[in-house]
């Protein structure tokens, strides 16, 4: 059990279930929530992928947490809605300065927080398809070569503790899930240039990438894990 597992399961029925840390990690993009930081979550050291993420609750977990939750109900306190994904260091600030960091703050961190991931990962509207593709094939062809190279579907990748086992779960945190997350945010602000179809290939991708999210940065594996959609591959090329 990873370290952010056993942290949300000491806080009982107010800890997120696995449908919300699925939405939560999704949501961040592998940056901390907090706009003036956006540091990554996951860091690789030299040796080993380390990730620093936390899932911090805006009305706290407890009666006599940080901005006690009043009202709240103890599922309601482990709803997506009064939880936010910061860096371990923006966490330990915003709960023991809880006075400067007010719920209402907190919440508007998370809002804002899509358009300063389109910010990070260079996501504008374009004039034509063409010019979208070019915008994300680099990203695919990237990830494509990774896969390629370190597939873990292959017969003498499936050992854990093998090489290449490691290799892949670093290239998939460094690399992949940040590729993944720059396409899509590419894509969603370009949804008017996308036929029917190809709006929903860009679901089926999202669903991809949120599974792989929630396997590679939290330890839990999804029950049903979605595949790549094969018309990724050739999403936003000429009609």
């Amino acid at each position: 059990m990873s370290n952010l597992e056993v942290s949300m399961a000491s806080r009982g029925k107010a800890a997120p279930d696995r449908v919300t840390q699925q939405r939560l990690f999704a949501s961040s993009g592998g940056y901390c929530q907090n706009p003036s930081c956006n540091a990554p979550l996951f860091r690789e050291t030299g040796t080993e992928i380390i990730h620093v993420a936390e899932l911090a609750h805006v009305f706290a977990a407890n009666d006599d947490g940080p901005r006690a939750p009043g009202a709240l109900s103890v599922a309601e306190r482990g709803a997506f809605e009064n939880l936010i994904v910061l860096c371990s260091s923006c966490h330990t600030e915003i709960d023991k300065a809880e006075s400067d960091y007010p719920p209402a703050l907190l919440h508007e961190w998370k809002a804002r927080h899509q358009v300063v991931l389109q910010e990070v990962f260079g996501a504008k509207k374009y004039a034509s398809r063409s010019e979208v593709r070019k915008a994300i094939e680099r990203h695919l062809a990237e990830n494509r070569a990774l896969f390629d190279v370190l597939n873990p579907e292959q017969p003498c990748n499936e050992n854990p503790e093998s090489e290449i086992a490691t290799k892949w779960q670093a290239a998939m945190r460094a690399q992949i899930l940040p590729n993944n997350r720059r396409i899509l945010a590419v894509l969603d602000v370009n949804r008017e240039l996308m036929t029917a179809n190809e709006l929903l290939v860009l679901e089926q991708f999202r669903q991809h990438v949120n599974d792989l999210t929630l396997r590679h940065l939290t330890d839990v594996a999804p029950a049903n894990q979605t595949r790549f959609p094969a018309d990724m591959a050739t999403i936003m090329t000429e009609v």
